[in-house]
């Protein structure tokens, strides 16, 4: 698409926007779409069938290709969460409220940014929870998916804007159909007609679009997350929670990605969770020290401390206590989930208070950081940057203040 033909569709967003305005109208146009996706299943599943194929030929992991994958049960899974949304208290309310000396009453209230575009990745429920989340904000969305989904995102597009079309709001939902650079350059140039852009995906997605808008942007990381193992942890725990940090779904931002383990008690620890996580097929890469304890491993290089695998490979480093997990965690990391197996409560408060992350957790598995399990519902993302939100990204990060000032004839 062109700049101009971009700019029309922005336009016809922005004009959805008054439809948006009743909470009720919102709840109802959430519970119509949650409605739709179910009803209309075969003609989603059968889009999905035709992407994943292609998927496979272009030469996508299978892991990934779990991303790209709708079955029933997903996209009832997927209908679910969009009444789970629906069902939240409506965020756009008051927040706080003071009378001035003067008399002027002074109301900070939430209200939704307007027009919202997000650029993503393969996965096709992420157009279902964009839409949703946007919606229940009072926010119009403008879509970009990858040529991954391109099938499926346009199955699930058609049916979310006929269910919506009842309530006027046809174009609060939008699908940019081409999936070419340019089209992305386009929407990264839009500052005045695009409100904010959210990207999500992969490190060099997300790092042209910072790198290139010209319109705000909410940053959703890369997830290089890391389970560290103190000596005082409980070994059985520390195997549990590595496994399912980092099998049982690799293909997700927060899975684990390495594996750190004091000096200490590596030469019980790590051969116990080796074994356990090679009967799950993963792949050990692994530093000189850890080798003592793994040797069949392959070599760690520089490069994997820094990589978000997204697939059944693990790095592997012994360090000497919890001051260099921290220094390890915050030169490679990318600030999204951390975990520590500790017993010892100095290690964790130093662990917790060093760490610089959206979420960092103790005797608990990175893969808990989402938006639904942390009780938000859906969420658009999970956010690495500091400004306006962090962490799991849902309704509250889609709206902005207004001030809203009543006086009785009041002037200064």
């Amino acid at each position: 698409m062109t700049r101009e033909e971009l700019i029309k569709v922005c336009a016809a967003a922005r004009r959805a926007l008054p439809c948006l305005i009743a909470p009720d109208t919102r709840e109802k146009m959430l519970s119509a779409i949650a409605d739709a996706l179910v009803a209309n299943k075969d003609e989603i599943l059968a889009a999905n069938s035709v992407d994943i194929p292609l998927a496979r030929e272009s030469g996508i992991s299978e892991v990934m290709i779990d991303r790209l994958r709708l079955t029933p049960d997903r996209l009832e899974d997927i209908a679910k969460a969009v009444r789970e949304v629906a069902a939240l208290p409506d965020p756009l309310v008051p927040v706080s409220e003071t009378v001035r000396p003067n008399g002027l009453k002074i109301v900070k209230h939430r209200v939704p940014f307007g027009v919202i575009a997000m650029i993503y990745e393969s996965r096709p429920n992420v157009t279902v929870d964009a839409a949703a989340i946007c919606l229940k904000s009072g926010n119009a969305v403008i879509l970009r998916g990858g040529r991954e989904a391109f099938n499926s995102n346009m199955a699930l597009v058609k049916v979310i804007r006929g269910a919506i079309t009842p309530f006027g709001a046809h174009d609060a939902v939008n699908l940019i159909t081409d999936t070419d650079r340019e089209s992305v350059d386009a929407l990264l140039s839009l500052r005045g007609h695009i409100d904010l852009l959210i990207p999500r995906g992969g490190a060099g997605l997300i790092r042209k679009v910072v790198d290139n808008a010209k319109v705000p942007v909410i940053e959703t990381g890369t997830g290089n997350c890391h389970v560290y193992v103190h000596s005082s942890a409980d070994l059985d725990m520390a195997q549990k929670i590595i496994i399912n940090a980092k099998t049982s779904r690799p293909s997700v931002c927060n899975a684990a990605e390495t594996l750190l383990c004091d000096r200490e008690i590596a030469p019980v620890f790590l051969p116990m969770a080796a074994r356990a996580l090679r009967e799950r097929g993963v792949e050990l890469r692994v530093c000189p020290e850890s080798m003592k304890y793994i040797p069949d491993a392959t070599p760690a290089t520089e490069e994997d401390y820094y990589t978000e695998f997204l697939d059944y490979i693990l790095a592997i480093k012994v360090v000497s206590g919890v001051d260099e997990a921290v220094e390890h965690i915050n030169k490679y990391g990318t600030m999204h989930s951390e975990a520590i197996v500790a017993e010892d409560e100095a290690a964790v408060r130093t662990f917790m208070s060093g760490v610089d992350a959206s979420s960092v957790y103790h005797n608990a598995s990175t893969r808990f950081t989402d938006g639904g399990v942390f009780g938000m519902g859906a969420e658009i993302g999970i956010s690495t940057q500091k400004l306006h939100v962090r962490g799991p990204f849902a309704l509250e990060g889609l709206t902005t203040m207004q001030y809203r000032v009543y006086g009785n004839g009041q002037v200064r």
